[in-house]
């Protein structure tokens, strides 16, 4: 059964009759009887077109189906559609329209921040659920950060971002009534922050030890070659 409200009268009447609360619930009711599909597609379109509210979406999950299954599908949504959009930007970086983006100042700033500092920014912006993660996702496939970076990144930033939206639940502003909210939301920050750090030191030392040993290769073959000229002038 699909609801609908032709206008503001029928919200006025409903609000004034104590029957609103009992819309929302049939409403939610119809949106979890499609299964996980809605909730878990709506969050990864939001990552192809921004213009769909990634906000309204976490809610509508949390409240539909719960904190946990709704916190899960939103988030392996949100960051499944953020990887895809990632690898499309990398594959079509060198086409006109986005090397004429890539010249832009702002881009450039941003693109040269991601590759300076890597995992740090790209999680904090993504911790905030009113940050325009479809263009940081752009951005960031324009850069050259390293792939197991970005999704280092949108796994433990969108978590964050998305536990909040479904923990806090009807309002933002509940954060402000239940301060105990604001400490745990804190705390899970600090934690994904520390293991993003831990992860990205890991990832780093072992470019370094590839580059390293890339190295070693190229310089032992250049020695190589010498003595395997000098072996056949002497034959």
């Amino acid at each position: 059964m699909i609801f609908s409200i032709e206008n503001f009268d029928d919200i006025k009447n409903m609000f004034e009759n104590n029957t609103f609360d009992e819309f929302i619930k049939r409403l939610l009711d119809t949106y979890e009887s499609f299964g996980p599909l809605p909730g878990l597609i709506l969050p990864m379109l939001e990552a192809l077109l921004p213009f769909l509210p990634l906000f309204v979406f976490v809610l509508a999950n949390s409240m539909a189906y719960g904190l946990l299954e709704g916190f899960f599908l939103s988030w392996i949504g949100a960051v499944s559609g953020a990887i895809i959009v990632f690898l499309i930007i990398r594959k079509l970086g060198n086409t006109r329209p986005l090397k004429f983006i890539q010249k832009n100042k702002q881009v450039k700033k941003v693109m040269n921040w991601f590759e300076r500092h890597g995992f740090g920014p790209l999680f904090l912006l993504l911790c905030f659920p009113f940050s325009p993660s479809s263009v940081i996702n752009v951005v960031a496939g324009l850069s050259k950060i390293h792939f197991q970076q970005f999704i280092l990144a949108v796994i433990l930033g969108k978590a964050v971002m998305i536990f909040t939206i479904s923990f806090v639940g009807e309002s933002i502003t509940s954060f402000a009534q239940q301060p105990v909210k604001t400490i745990v939301v804190g705390i899970c920050i600090a934690l994904f922050w520390i293991v993003g750090k831990i992860g990205e030191r890991k990832l780093q030392k072992r470019s370094e030890e590839v580059i390293k040993l890339n190295s070693q290769k190229k310089n032992n073959d250049e020695d190589d070659e010498p003595s395997k000229s000098s072996k056949e002038a002497y034959k």
